[in-house]
């Protein structure tokens, strides 16, 4: 099938969770912001929770459905509607050929997620469909849709097709159909204005100054407009050094913290750099960056340093919770206990 886009939004990129293998050769990662949010939502419509969705930044796109299909909307709640009815998220939505999908004011978070059953039909690069906007790599021709371009998807699975019959053979007046079951998000993902991130603290956090070791944990840092998808940068108290050091570059990763010269630290995101030469005083948990993914600009982040143990604990926790909604899903797409909630 085909979706044709209307109008692109701010930000529409084709992601998935990112290019791996090429730092070496200095090439990013990129792949999904919110990584907790697209797997889901690939589960959500019978895909390999890998499979590249539809990355949605604040101002959402207008997009043609030219055959019926099945999707879901996950992340940040964009205001979604199909002809003029609020689509429910979370949850699978058949929409019904030349139906018209687009997304309307921010009710929390910043990011939303389009999967579709079967996945869109893009080319890989560097075994990865993401988009690398900066290098033009990967993605939808390297770039952001823009209106006039036609997303094309694969064939779907057996699997995704018994969901999508089933719900086919409940049609309505509605321009879509869904189920009355859903995904508690809360679970995985929680979307507010204030945020308290957990970190670990990084290995050049000792050599910051007593007093901007506690200010960086009692104080609240605002995300700053000169903020994307390769770092936040944040202002807040100033976070100083005890002296200066040479620091020769090393590897950094999504989620390190790094502090520059000016005593703003940066968060590094998706589309990071391979290595950097910044002090590097903390790390933020691997549970907690779809959160930082979530916070669109101004809004406040405290920290709060925990442990090594206790992070592997809570990532090993959230990936058990994963592969039990796996399974719930499995259950629910082969409609063999459907109950409503």
């Amino acid at each position: 099938m085909t979706i044709a886009v209307i109008s692109s939004g701010m930000l529409s990129s084709i992601q998935d969770l990112g290019r791996y293998g090429f730092q070496k050769h200095g090439v990013i990662v990129s792949g999904a912001m919110d990584t907790y949010s697209l797997r889901i939502g690939n589960l959500l419509v019978g895909n390999q929770e890998g499979e590249a969705g539809l990355e949605i930044t604040l101002l959402g796109p207008t997009l043609l459905l030219e055959e019926d299909a099945l999707i879901a909307i996950t992340g940040g709640d964009l205001s979604p509607e199909v002809e003029g009815v609020q689509v429910p998220m979370w949850r699978p939505v058949l929409v019904k050929k030349g139906s018209v999908l687009k997304f309307g004011k921010i009710k929390s978070g910043c990011r939303a997620y389009l999967t579709i059953a079967g996945g869109f039909a893009i080319p890989e690069v560097m075994t990865s469909k993401s988009t690398y906007l900066r290098a033009g790599l990967g993605g939808y021709e390297g770039r952001a849709l823009k209106a006039g371009d036609k997303l094309e998807t694969n064939s779907i699975s057996d699997y995704s097709l018994n969901l999508f019959n089933k719900l086919k053979k409940k049609d309505t007046a509605q321009p879509f159909i869904t189920t009355r079951w859903f995904v508690d998000f809360y679970k995985f993902i929680t979307l507010s204005n204030e945020h308290t991130i957990r970190v670990i603290a990084g290995s050049h956090f000792s050599r910051c100054s007593s007093n901007s070791q506690k200010n960086f944990y009692a104080g609240k840092f605002t995300v700053t407009p000169q903020s994307d998808r390769m770092g936040y940068r944040l202002s807040g108290p100033e976070i100083k050094l005890d002296e200066k050091f040479e620091l020769l570059s090393e590897a950094v990763t999504v989620g390190t913290i790094q502090l520059p010269p000016d005593g703003h630290p940066i968060i590094l995101l998706a589309d990071r750099q391979t290595t950097g030469g910044y002090p590097k005083i903390a790390q933020v948990i691997s549970v907690d960056l779809s959160l930082v993914a979530q916070m669109k600009l101004g809004r406040e982040i405290c920290f709060q340093e925990i442990s090594l143990e206790e992070a592997e604990a809570l990532f090993i926790e959230r990936e058990q919770r994963i592969r039990e909604l796996e399974k719930f899903l499995k259950l629910k797409m082969n409609w063999k206990f459907c109950t409503s909630r």
